[in-house]
């Protein structure tokens, strides 16, 4: 045990090692400050943008940003469903892989293009060399690189003066691409290729096991999409077991590396807020509220996981109630990476958009897989997905100053800004829109058989698995309780609709909430004003975010995770 918390310990200090170094980088591209790669970039940069008409100067309102978001995404949407439907008629299929049914090509489309990555066709054999690298892999670039541009508007609208003006979103969009997302891409995709992930155009091996049954091991231009999956919190494995498999994620070594990489761009974000800020101190307050919420969930998950099931037996006899299971819970664990590894990873993984996983979430204790889907349904704002997070972050950050000048009689403000009604209705509609599709469709399947009969499991698990299920997807993180079969029409259609929802319904009200504050004038601090970067502004913006969770998601989780806990304890397995 004592080593598990020596590997928790390890990663966090190297995690808050890489924010501030990426973070003023961040900085200094998005502002179009010079940096050590513009000799080799920046004449790629402009003749991306004589291409394409662009005119970097020309900055963009709200509504001409979010129009040009959304029709770009819309195109690209489009484009992943034509490839996926005709990919057995394209080159580079070796495999002979058909086209996809219409249902499950508009579920992966919408799950790519709003940087879900649910996958409910089984990789190895659902998709060829081309739609992997053309439209899978290619997107996991463009979604994540969407998300960062969205989140700079966002900077830009708290922390100009009397301007609703947001950027321009192609200069972001590019920028986020070419400066950040590619150059790391492509050095760390290369350490990934030398610790053994696969990476090749090959038709997959034949294999014959030693009890002598054939295996067929998929083969394939992996790494490039291992790297862009983890660094830009996507989630889709090319492998069914995700980062469980050993093409995927060979060593120890490369789990930690993957988890870093995860994390890398969202903790840096919150230095680079606080660059643009002009208050780094704005930054790290951001930083301690995510970094406490995260410790809790590694906390509570890795104390769940490590006492395990108490209903095991040892030499036939029953442990009692209170016992520890030998080892921890093991199920549904890579032996290479340990219960400290794994839990870290699932924390990681549901603290972000991300959704890749390590080890099987179904398999976990009823209290850590309620963590992990309350890290999920909390907004995923503990650090985030790559741009959104700490979008989702700051609108808390709005609100805990709110109820903050609620309690001290005067109009709140945060870096100088007043809060007034239309900013609290936007922050209201962006912090609660996520429960509208999470709980409402987890309601829909739980009545109708076409969503009931999808969970493996009876009672309390089996409404988990739903409930995960509708989370994950309105959250955008992609990870499940895989006793789930998302394979149907239904789960495929409603889950299509609830990421666009998750995706788009929160980023449109974030971007009008920045243009109406970057309207406004900057008023001076008073003694009256309440500072956002000490150590009161940080617990209460942790218990903004926990208080808001447990009233929105209590009565479900009651029902499911939180009544098989005591159930468990009981005897009574699922």
């Amino acid at each position: 045990m004592a080593w598990g918390i020596l590997q928790i310990v390890v990663f966090i200090v190297l995690l808050a090692l890489i924010a501030k170094p990426l973070g003023a980088y961040m900085a200094h591209v998005y502002r179009g400050e010079r940096t050590f790669l513009h000799p080799v970039l920046r004449p790629v940069e402009r003749l991306t943008y004589r291409l394409c008409g662009v005119d970097e100067t020309r900055e963009m309102g709200v509504v001409a940003y979010a129009v040009s978001m959304l029709v770009f995404n819309f195109v690209v949407l489009l484009f992943i469903y034509a490839v996926l439907r005709l990919q057995g008629h394209l080159p580079l299929n070796p495999a002979h892989v058909p086209g996809m049914n219409p249902a499950d090509a508009f579920n992966t489309a919408v799950s790519f293009a709003t940087n879900t990555n649910w996958q409910v066709y089984v990789p190895e054999t659902a998709v060829s060399y081309l739609t992997q690298m053309l439209a899978l892999a290619r997107e996991n670039f463009v979604s994540a690189a969407l998300g960062m541009a969205v989140a700079v508007a966002f900077f830009r609208g708290l922390t100009r003066k009397s301007s609703r003006e947001l950027g321009n979103f192609w200069v972001d969009f590019t920028r986020s691409f070419l400066y950040i997302l590619l150059p790391i891409s492509v050095v760390f995709g290369l350490v990934l290729v030398s610790q053994g992930v696969v990476q090749n155009l090959n038709a997959p091996t034949k294999a014959v096991t030693v009890e002598g049954i054939t295996q067929t091991i998929a083969q394939g231009p992996f790494a490039s999409q291992e790297i862009i999956k983890e660094l830009g919190t996507n989630g889709g494995g090319s492998y069914n077991a995700n980062s469980a498999h050993p093409y995927e994620n060979p060593s120890p070594f490369t789990n930690l590396l993957e988890m870093l990489l995860i994390l890398a761009i969202p903790v840096s974000l919150t230095y680079t807020f606080g660059r643009f800020a002009g208050n780094q101190r704005q930054g790290w307050a951001l930083f301690a509220a995510a970094m406490v919420i995260l410790l809790m969930s590694v906390a509570v998950m890795y104390a769940s996981e490590q006492k395990g099931n108490p209903n095991f037996t040892k030499l036939g006899v029953t442990q009692a109630a209170t016992a520890t299971q030998s080892g921890g819970n093991m199920e549904g664990k890579e032996s290479r990476f340990g219960i400290s590894a794994s839990i870290l990873w699932a924390t990681v993984t549901t603290d972000t958009s991300c959704g890749a996983v390590n080890n099987a979430h179904d398999s976990l204790t009823p209290l850590a897989g309620g963590m992990a889907m309350l890290n999920i349904a909390l907004g995923e704002v503990v650090f985030g997905g790559v741009g959104v997070g700490i979008m989702g972050l700051l609108v808390n950050a709005i609100l805990a100053v709110f109820i903050a000048g609620l309690m001290v009689g005067r109009t709140p403000e945060f870096l100088g800004k007043k809060i007034e009604g239309r900013e609290m209705k936007l922050a209201v509609l962006a912090v609660l829109y996520f429960c509208v599709t999470a709980l409402g469709f987890a309601a829909l399947a739980s009545v109708l058989p076409a969503g009931s009969n999808a969970a493996l499991n009876a009672g309390p698990h089996g409404l988990s698995e739903i409930l995960y299920g509708t989370i994950s997807q309105t959250g955008n993180n992609g990870s499940a309780f895989a006793g789930l079969t998302a394979s149907g029409s239904f789960w495929a259609t409603i889950g299509g609709l609830a990421m666009m929802w998750g995706r788009f319904f929160f980023i449109i009200p974030c971007l009008a909430l920045a243009s109406s504050l970057g309207a406004k004038k900057t008023v001076p601090p008073s003694s009256g004003t309440f500072p956002t970067t000490g150590v009161i502004f940080v617990a209460l913006l942790v218990g903004v975010i926990l208080i808001v969770g447990a009233l929105t998601y209590f009565p479900s989780f009651a029902l499911g995770p939180i009544v098989e806990h005591y159930l468990m304890y009981a005897g009574k397995l699922f």
